[in-house]
């Protein structure tokens, strides 16, 4: 099948689901999956791509299910946690009795990426003395805890979200014989570039020029800091109907911004510097041939950070042996990046997939 069949019969099927999506939204409860098992594990002496050596890397994690369950990894998105993922539009639709990553079936790991939630990251003591990690220190971290922490030798599934996409995709190239499925959601298999990158280097390069940083040695947080997350959230994240719809007048849209300019805000500056310069590394297109595991992208299509009119889903999906593409077209429900986070959406093509899905054999 082509990918552009593929996207047809994707608009065609979640045109239908969109329909339904705000209602279904409003109304989901968190379902009754079991309650998350946290618990930290300690990578020793672990070595950043830079040559860095931090003698105890904490990674943080929670798992839903028994450990004889199928293993299944979800990966979450920049600035966020495995927590994130704990919300009823996404949990509440995916683990529960019956729904596709029922937890009495699969066992759920959701791990805290380095430099986020609970794991290890720059504001726990050594601020910008941190050691400057990218993507493929964040997959080689999560692969030492699966193997070395939770004793997990193989993956049914690797679901990401955004950051957790893409590193989905550089888990299919670092670790081909690992996982069965890769389902990568918001992300592209290609370089960091164009706006996406332009625009991560703006909020980064606000912050650091903020004399208040100060050389990431500050006394309180940066007021850069909270005006840029707030830019950067706005400029490519909700999707351009739904800010239509919540602000369709200046005093509208003033009002809305205005709220989110003085909503709590904890982050710290040099966690934040970190979280989004991580993704200079970021570029599994050489590799893209290497994946053996069964790939399902999804991506929506007023994705701001990843527009599918780039056509570089079309040219680099290809070069992967067994992948295809569901894309969920624009609508009122949609929320442009932050679509995928909503399991409504999407959450009927796994069934089918993880049960088709041939075993990936290990070498």
């Amino acid at each position: 099948m082509t990918i552009r069949h593929t996207l047809r019969a994707a608009a065609a099927h979640c045109a239908m689901a969109a329909a339904l999506a705000l209602g279904a939204l409003t109304t989901a409860q968190a379902a009754d999956y079991p309650a998350p098992k946290e618990g930290d594990w300690v990578a020793r002496d672990f070595r950043f791509q830079s040559g860095d050596v931090l003698p105890e890397l904490r990674l943080h994690y929670a798992t839903i299910g028994a450990p004889t369950g199928e293993p299944v990894l979800i990966l979450h998105g920049t600035s966020q946690s495995g927590a994130s993922m704990l919300t009823p539009g996404f949990a509440g639709e995916l683990f529960g009795p019956g729904q596709p990553l029922d937890a009495s079936k699969y066992y759920i790991i959701l791990a805290d990426a380095i430099g986020h939630g609970k794991s290890s990251k720059p504001s726990d003591g050594l601020r910008a003395r941190f050691p400057r990690y990218g993507y493929d220190d964040m997959v080689a971290a999560q692969y030492r805890l699966l193997t070395e922490g939770l004793g997990v030798r193989h993956l049914r599934l690797v679901l990401g979200n955004s950051m957790g996409g893409m590193e989905t995709w550089v888990w299919g190239v670092r670790y081909p014989a690992f996982m069965d499925v890769m389902v990568p959601m918001a992300s592209q298999p290609n370089e960091m570039s164009g706006r996406n990158w332009m625009m991560r280097r703006l909020i980064i390069d606000s912050v650091r020029n903020d004399p208040a940083w100060n050389q990431g040695n500050y006394t309180s947080q940066p007021p850069a800091l909270k005006t840029a997350n707030a830019f950067f959230g706005v400029a490519t994240n909700g999707g351009s109907q739904f800010y239509q719809q919540q602000a369709p007048t200046r005093a509208a849209a003033d009002k809305l911004l205005d709220e989110r300019l003085t909503a709590p805000f904890v982050a710290d500056a040099n966690d934040f510097l970190y979280q989004w310069d991580a993704s200079r590394d970021y570029n599994p297109a050489p590799g893209l041939e290497r994946i053996r595991a069964t790939v399902l992208a999804i991506n929506s299509a007023d994705d701001e950070r990843n527009p599918p009119e780039l056509g570089i889903m079309e040219r680099e999906l290809p070069r992967v042996k067994n992948a295809r593409m569901f894309l969920i077209p624009t609508s009122a429900a949609t929320r442009g990046h932050g679509t995928t986070g909503m399991a409504t959406f999407w959450k009927a093509q796994l069934p089918e997939l993880l049960r088709t899905a041939p075993v990936n054999a290990p070498d």
